[in-house]
């Protein structure tokens, strides 16, 4: 079926469709992964944008239930050169266009995406829309510009739990094809989910946390009494898309958390509510940073990590006032980890649990449960 697409720069496009129908409309960025499609549209942090895949070839692999970051597919659409129908893998259990179906998400395809991600590389993130039942250029445009931008949603509320629950589930062996016997907990932390990918929880199980995960409109009052009490640790604060200086009630709470000095670690998202609940506030990126490649210096050791990343936006360089920068990107020396002078928090911007991605920053699991035990 014949799409039809008007990106908010006044560019109208064409292209074929697979996947879900209808009119939608959303953020695009690109991701530079070369593997993990359905990693990345079911990581929750994507809500409301349609994602660009720099790899022309999409849907060889197909998807299955062990690679599902959430309980759903998050973002908009996604946007390729080249579907595959065709898929083959021993662990597939349904194509690519099955998985988009099945949780009413848009797939485009046949068109040129190096296009496409030059746009964006050039001219920023821009607002979409696409339409498979709409072909007039103007009312697209109409319907665009009296949309909602993604900075005016608050997406945390649709992808939060509604209830807390216990996470037992450890990391993935890629060797035996399984999920790895969890270790006896030596800690037991508390994770806000603000959109929390599934192997961010493996990678705290996996490291030796007992993880139970609650709802974004947590009290912060309640877990001052429970890790006082000692029934808790320490708390995790997760990703999540869109702009963080939307979750004013998430900020208040946060910084009762940070007066009592309660042990934290953020990554993505949650590394940008630590600043901005430190009153440091984060501002937006031209393009962001979505792919599997990004080179991240670790300035204790001076190591240079490739790592996965996914977020718009970025704190600002006056956190130096009151945190030690651990970590840069090398791409374009923005801040990739910090770790907090007066008080028992660290943080990263890029995603050490992979997924897709290399995991050669994984050891930050293990730092966090280091920090509760000092």
């Amino acid at each position: 079926m014949r799409v039809y697409i008007y990106l908010q720069n006044g560019v109208f496009l064409e292209a074929n469709s697979f996947g879900a129908e209808g009119t939608v409309v959303g953020e695009i960025v690109f991701n530079t992964s070369m593997t993990g499609y359905q990693e990345v549209m079911s990581d929750p942090s994507y809500a409301g944008q349609f994602v660009t895949f720099t790899m022309p070839e999409i849907g060889v692999v197909g998807t299955n239930e062990q690679d599902m970051q959430s309980s759903s597919a998050h973002a908009k659409g996604m946007i390729v050169r080249k579907y595959q129908k065709r898929y083959s893998n021993f662990r597939a259990e349904a194509s690519l266009e099955e998985f988009l179906l099945k949780y009413n998400v848009m797939g485009i395809c046949d068109i040129d995406t190096r296009y496409l991600t030059k746009t964006i590389r050039n001219e920023g993130a821009m607002m979409m829309i696409a339409s498979t039942s709409i072909s007039d250029k103007e009312e697209l445009k109409k319907i665009l510009e009296n949309s909602p931008r993604i900075e005016d949603i608050n997406y945390i509320e649709e992808v939060s739990t509604k209830k807390a629950y216990k996470h037992e589930s450890s990391t993935y062996s890629d060797r035996e094809f399984k999920f790895d016997t969890p270790p006896t907990p030596q800690a037991n932390i508390v994770v806000i989910d603000f959109g929390v990918k599934r192997n961010i929880l493996n990678g705290l199980v996996g490291a030796g946390m007992g993880v139970e995960v609650i709802p974004n409109n947590f009290s912060a009052d309640d877990l001052i009494e429970r890790y006082n009490s000692k029934s808790i640790d320490g708390v995790f604060l997760s990703n999540g898309p869109g702009d963080p200086l939307v979750l004013k009630k998430e900020q208040e709470q946060i910084k009762k958390l940070i007066d009592a000095k309660v042990p934290m670690f953020g990554i993505c998202l949650g590394h940008q509510l630590l600043s901005i609940s430190h009153g440091y506030e984060t501002y937006k990126l031209k393009f962001g940073h979505h792919g599997g490649n990004h080179p991240v210096k670790n300035i204790k050791n001076g190591f240079v990590e490739i790592t996965s990343q996914n977020h718009n936006y970025n704190v600002s360089d006056n956190i130096v006032e009151i945190a030690e920068v651990t970590h840069i990107n090398l791409f374009d020396n923005t801040i990739e980890g910090l770790r907090y002078k007066d008080s028992p928090i660290f943080s990263v911007q890029h995603h050490p649990e992979a997924n897709p991605g290399p995991k050669e920053s994984d050891y930050v699991f293990n730092e966090f449960l280091s920090l509760i035990k000092r």
